[in-house]
């Protein structure tokens, strides 16, 4: 269950405000195998243990898209908009992976409404989402997630 519940007519009283973070989930290679078969990306950072152990990072790490691909999870636990009709995730905009995420890393969104706009059907709500990885200085990702809510 989302930490904040919100009704369509309430999204716009939250601009501004940060709403919140959610539970940590660990990323395993199991995870970043599957999603290498699914994308094509096989490269060794994140499947070859033993190379990867004498890479820059020590270890496997995520991909940064399977850490941005999460969003829909962990946006949904920190904030639910259940009078809406339909949820779109309709784009992004500004994303950047400023660390790594090492695989058995666990992870969470920490979410604020940035802004909350009239769309034909319904509504579209910009957030902030800063993916934390648990006991690191720096976020493995940032990103303004579009969702659209329909009315």
């Amino acid at each position: 269950m989302a930490q904040v519940t919100l009704k369509l007519d309430e999204l716009r009283n939250h601009v501004g405000q940060r709403l919140g973070a959610g539970p940590w989930h660990e990323v395993t290679q199991e995870q970043v195998g599957l999603f290498a078969d699914a994308t094509g990306d096989h490269q060794w950072i994140h499947l070859d243990a033993e190379r990867a152990k004498t890479g820059p990072f020590g270890g496997t790490i995520a991909h940064g898209f399977l850490t941005l691909s999460l969003a829909p999870l962990l946006v949904q636990e920190v904030v639910e908009v259940p009078d809406a009709s339909i949820v779109i995730n309709y784009g992004l905009n500004k994303v950047r992976f400023p660390a790594p995420m090492p695989v058995g890393s666990r992870v969470r969104a920490d979410v604020s409404c940035v802004a909350v706009d009239d769309v034909p059907g319904g509504q579209q709500a910009t957030y902030a989402v800063t993916f934390e990885r648990e006991g690191g200085t720096k976020p493995v990702c940032v990103a303004e997630l579009l969702l659209r809510y329909g009315a």
